[in-house]
């Protein structure tokens, strides 16, 4: 009768440091594919327009997994670009992730039309609504994944109540509107705060950076925590783009 007494306790005791082994390991694998998440976007806003389906190709034979489509209103942010039309073709010329972001007022009136359209990321910024979770509700009713974006000026303070129901967080680290700014350096700050609210409450959204980003930074954005760069510029303005985003993602 002691011997199976001593059998059971032990069993038990095996069980608990079997579990707790067991998590020290999950939460270390989460930690090591968390830290090998280098995704490269190039921003189609800096392409050549006369030559969208080319550059578009060009994405799409690289190592860059994602392609950026910024489109603008011309009210939130004081530029005009892409629109539906022109959504269609980049669709067509590459079967990479099309990360679109929004910088209009009133996005949960089009969401589901660029989910039609083909996007597979959705981001609408903080500011430009107060439908927050009505543009939640659209982007995951029309089959896409939902990201939340912010200027520079605004905190990350105001996601907190939101990350947990986002895929992605957009940092903009330059005024959203127009490309070739340089990048702000600040910005960093919110991109380790991010990281660190993700770590401790266990979130799995991806973080996104955009603005003044280079072979020149991307280690220390990507070191911050950062796990997605947009890029136009230092891509489409280099001599050889491909190598580029190589460099990007070794940084």
């Amino acid at each position: 009768m002691l011997n199976i007494k001593i059998c059971e306790l032990f069993r038990y005791i095996t069980d608990i440091i079997l579990h707790i082994l067991t998590s020290i390991f999950v939460t270390f694998a989460k930690e090591i594919l968390i830290a090998m998440i280098r995704i490269i976007s190039p921003s189609m806003l800096s392409a050549d327009f006369g030559n969208l389906e080319r550059d578009t190709k060009m994405v799409d034979t690289s190592a860059a997994e994602w392609v950026h489509i910024d489109v603008m209103d011309g009210v939130f942010v004081p530029n005009i670009s892409f629109g539906f039309p022109v959504m269609k073709p980049i669709r067509k010329a590459t079967s990479k992730v099309l990360d679109v972001h929004l910088m209009i007022v009133r996005p949960e009136l089009y969401i589901k039309r660029f989910a039609d359209a083909g996007a597979d990321y959705v981001t609408f910024h903080y500011e430009a609504t107060e439908q927050i979770d009505e543009c939640i509700r659209i982007a995951r009713e029309a089959g896409v994944k939902v990201g939340i974006s912010i200027k520079p000026a605004t905190s990350v303070d105001v996601l907190k109540e939101i990350l947990p129901k986002v895929d992605l967080v957009l940092v903009m680290s330059v005024e959203p509107g127009f490309g070739g700014q340089s990048f702000m350096p600040d910005s960093l700050d919110k991109v380790r705060e991010l990281a660190a609210i993700k770590r401790e409450q266990g979130l799995d959204y991806i973080i996104e950076i955009d603005g003044g980003i280079s072979a020149k930074n991307a280690g220390e954005v990507f070191a911050a925590g950062a796990e997605a760069l947009v890029a136009g510029s230092a891509v489409f303005g280099a001599a050889d783009p491909k190598a580029e985003i190589e460099k990007m993602l070794n940084a």
